[in-house]
């Protein structure tokens, strides 16, 4: 039996309940396996007083410090989320307000192996409290947390120091394992290992009809992700605007909301151009499935889950020559990776939008993507930096 013990500074909770969910479907899946045991401790950041009086801080310091989620036991000590210091000390912070809370979990839970979610900051902490412990780790590099964090004066050599003593990673995709690399990671310790998606929710439906219950008749492009400046909304805004008779929709929530809905009134599209909010991860299925293409123009990502999701629905991507893009796209049914600009974005909406692929044909593309087969290479990866113990530290 292999006894987890995962620390994810983002993963979903009441106030919060798409937050890191791709997180959440990776442990719940991992946890089903027969051979696994697996907690979680999903830290929550706190800024000082006053700060800490926004209704978004009230409502995680509500939260349990302790729970059940999806038949998880999950912890969520608080830590100190210090703004205006670029990060700079989260992973510290992490570290100092997890390591009673997994003492206390390690007198009844003989964890075999700890491991983080993220570059940053999960994996510097993941690797002090490993040492702390005298157990092997391992942390996920996912996309932004070494896009950015990485290349961040204040985080990024935490992110490479941490690589050096960490038994071992984890990348969601080849390009991302590269560019870890060239960062000065040791390449020797970084397993790729792409995420997963549940065909059984993701699957081609009957679009016309899907559209309808959104209320939008006529061709539809869907757009997923954070309102934030990175997933660049603007780009499939501006492209939709100049296809006449096409709407999209816009799942997500951020920063960015007052700055694209301003740019939708300007530019007049409001009749069929909407910011939906956050979309409730059970929606989400129908969301893609009624959508002729999925275009995001994101500026980095790793492997981003939504591609993954939209080619299992049967529906074809536009995305920017970012991450494991090309690793995933295998086929031309899969749809276009092209120039993050509006005009190239509303050439290959228009192109997929005139001759459409089969929708078994994109959802091939998807299949061999289960979150049973990331999970069984996960095993696999853990089982064995358990199996050679903590590393030492690289020269």
């Amino acid at each position: 039996m292999l006894r987890v013990l995962t620390l994810a500074t983002l993963f979903p909770d009441a106030s919060r309940p798409n937050f890191g969910i791709f997180v959440e479907r990776q442990t719940l899946s991992l946890a089903r396996r027969g051979d696994v045991e697996i907690r979680v401790v999903a830290p929550v950041g706190i800024p000082p007083w006053p700060l800490s009086r926004h209704p978004r801080y009230r409502a995680l310091a509500g939260l349990p410090d302790r729970e059940r989620w999806k038949g998880i036991e999950v912890h969520r000590p608080r830590f100190l989320n210090l703004p205006g210091t670029g990060g700079r000390f989260h992973a510290r912070m992490v570290a100092r307000a997890a390591e009673p809370v997994i003492a206390a979990i390690r007198r009844s839970y003989r964890f075999d192996i700890l491991v983080g979610e993220f570059s940053y900051p999960d994996g510097p902490a993941v690797v002090a409290l490993a040492e702390r412990f005298g157990v092997p780790c391992s942390f996920t590099a996912r996309g932004a947390d070494i896009s950015h964090w990485a290349h961040q004066p204040a985080t990024g050599a935490q992110i490479v120091a941490a690589s050096r003593r960490a038994s071992g990673m984890l990348a969601v995709s080849d390009a991302l394992r590269d560019e870890m690399i060239a960062l000065g990671m040791p390449g020797d310790r970084i397993r790729q290992n792409t995420t997963g998606v549940d065909l059984s929710r993701f699957a081609p439906r009957d679009r016309a009809a899907a559209r309808r219950a959104l209320g939008v008749a006529g061709p539809l492009v869907a757009s997923v992700g954070a309102l934030i400046p990175r997933k660049r909304h603007d780009i499939a805004i501006d492209a939709v605007a100049r296809l006449p008779g096409v709407s999209l929709l816009i799942a997500g929530t951020g920063p960015e909301q007052g700055r694209l809905q301003a740019r939708i009134d300007r530019l007049g599209v409001g009749d069929r151009v909407r910011l939906l909010g956050a979309v409730p991860g059970e929606a989400m299925p129908e969301l893609l499935g009624a959508a002729d293409v999925m275009a995001l123009g994101s500026e980095s990502e790793g492997l981003a889950n939504v591609w993954m999701e939209a080619l299992a629905c049967g529906t074809p991507v536009v995305v920017p020559d970012v991450g494991g893009a090309r690793q995933l796209l295998t086929a031309p049914a899969g749809g276009r990776i092209v120039a993050r600009t509006p005009e190239a974005f509303a050439d290959a909406i228009a192109a997929t939008l005139a001759s459409p692929p089969a929708p078994a044909d994109v959802r091939a593309l998807a299949e061999p993507f289960t979150w049973e087969a990331n999970s069984a290479r996960i095993h696999a990866w853990y089982s064995g930096l358990v199996a050679a113990g903590p590393v030492a530290a690289a020269a």
